[in-house]
């Protein structure tokens, strides 16, 4: 059973900086000596899945704090957006070397139909945020086998 997920293109041109920023930063360059571009939206890693009778989805949060997280469903859509916040433990602290995205973040994806925004419930615990749904009877997964013919390569002879 697949999901959809929202398209956004400013979140695919976001990824693709991140992935240039890696080469970059593969090759030696930090992208700092060339633009200093401003922390901008990240896509936290996020599973969904049916785990039994309940439709579970879990985003990877780390460094964000609960308070920063706001979870909203409109027309059967799932929206987890928020912000990571940058600490520093001095103002006289400079960054040497960053792989941590702060700023805003956003991810969306299509619950299965059937799902009620109303039974989600979420729990955010060490760096990460699990939404959970009872998943209705008629969208219970059920298991068909299918059988598998093998099928020979024309012009073998069948063993005697």
């Amino acid at each position: 059973m697949g999901f959809l997920e929202k398209w956004s293109p400013s979140t695919d041109l976001e990824r693709l900086r991140h992935e240039f920023d890696d080469l970059l930063e593969h090759f030696g360059f930090d992208r700092g000596e060339f633009k200093a571009w401003p922390a901008a939206s990240s896509r936290p890693a996020i599973e969904s899945s049916i785990d039994g009778d309940k439709f579970v989805v879990r985003v990877d949060l780390p460094g964000v704090n609960a308070k920063n997280i706001d979870v909203q469903v409109v027309n059967g859509i799932l929206t987890v957006k928020g912000t990571r916040e940058e600490k520093r433990e001095s103002d006289k602290a400079s960054v040497y070397r960053r792989e941590i995205r702060y700023g805003s973040f956003e991810r969306s994806i299509s619950l299965p139909e059937g799902i009620k925004a109303d039974d989600l419930k979420a729990v955010h615990r060490d760096g990460m945020l699990e939404l959970s749904a009872p998943l209705p009877k008629a969208a219970a997964p059920a298991s068909v086998k299918i059988q598998v013919e093998e099928k020979k390569p024309e012009g073998q002879k069948k063993a005697a």
